[in-house]
């Protein structure tokens, strides 16, 4: 699979911290429409942040775990260990669980982009009292599209999240982004990622996100970003991982 890069009481104080992200393609926000090969697998190993303000979500160490089920179907499974803190007494443990469903409907030509949807349910694992967790199943539904020429890429797509846990709200998110092979090992990119309010009290966001992966052979390799919002409420984003592939 070729990467787009383009990625409460004590729980009341920690909502800002909390409120759900769309996080996927690593290592950035926007995803890419490409499954993993029919009767593949493949693993991220990762740790990932989200500073707010005086506060902070980190999540790791966590897995996500791809497999090929079917041609062009991908099954998605993250499994985070979750940190909060600076807004109210720290916590740390199993944070809430996304599960998903990428189908590819429409393969590249000459003409037209790849098109995929990628329906997930995240499940409320975490303890929302704690800081950990939404308290409630939330839904989003995104479209991918993405288009190759030489050594470039170009992906985006966006779609809707639904939420109905106390205090949040649903929203838009979307993204675009390019990238580029440089060379064997190193891939390259950057992506403008915008998502609209998900709290009465956010303006939702625009942020800039740069990064790449290093291919190590042909199944490892070390995916990377670093980002700030540029527009609306203050975020500031990191992703290290470990890609196995087999």
């Amino acid at each position: 699979m070729k990467h787009c890069v383009f990625i409460p009481g004590i729980a009341g104080s920690l909502t800002l911290l909390l409120a759900p992200r769309v996080l996927a393609g690593p290592p950035f926000l926007t995803d890419d429409p490409e499954p993993v090969e029919y009767q593949h697998w493949e693993t991220y190993l990762f740790a990932a942040t989200e500073p707010e303000g005086s506060g902070y979500l980190i999540n790791g160490p966590a897995a996500e775990i791809n497999y090929g089920a079917l041609p062009d179907t991908q099954l998605s499974v993250t499994l985070p260990l979750t940190t909060v803190g600076g807004g109210a007494p720290a916590a740390s443990g199993l944070g809430d669980t996304l599960l998903g469903v990428k189908y590819r409907f429409w393969h590249e030509t000459n003409g037209w982009p790849q098109i995929a949807v990628y329906p997930q349910v995240t499940l409320p694992t975490g303890d929302a009292h704690l800081g950990l967790g939404n308290d409630r199943p939330w839904y989003q539904l995104p479209l991918w599209l993405q288009k190759s020429w030489g050594p470039w890429t170009t992906c985006g797509g966006g779609g809707l999240a639904w939420n109905s846990a106390p205090g949040q709200r649903d929203y838009p998110f979307g993204g675009w982004l390019l990238q580029r092979d440089l060379g064997e090992h190193l891939m390259l990119g950057g992506e403008l990622f915008v998502q609209g309010r998900d709290l009465d009290s956010d303006q939702g966001f625009a942020a800039l996100n740069f990064g790449g992966s290093y291919k190590i052979n042909e199944h490892f390799s070390l995916p990377f970003s670093v980002g700030r919002s540029v527009a609306g409420d203050e975020h500031t984003f990191w992703y290290f991982g470990l890609n196995f592939n087999w």
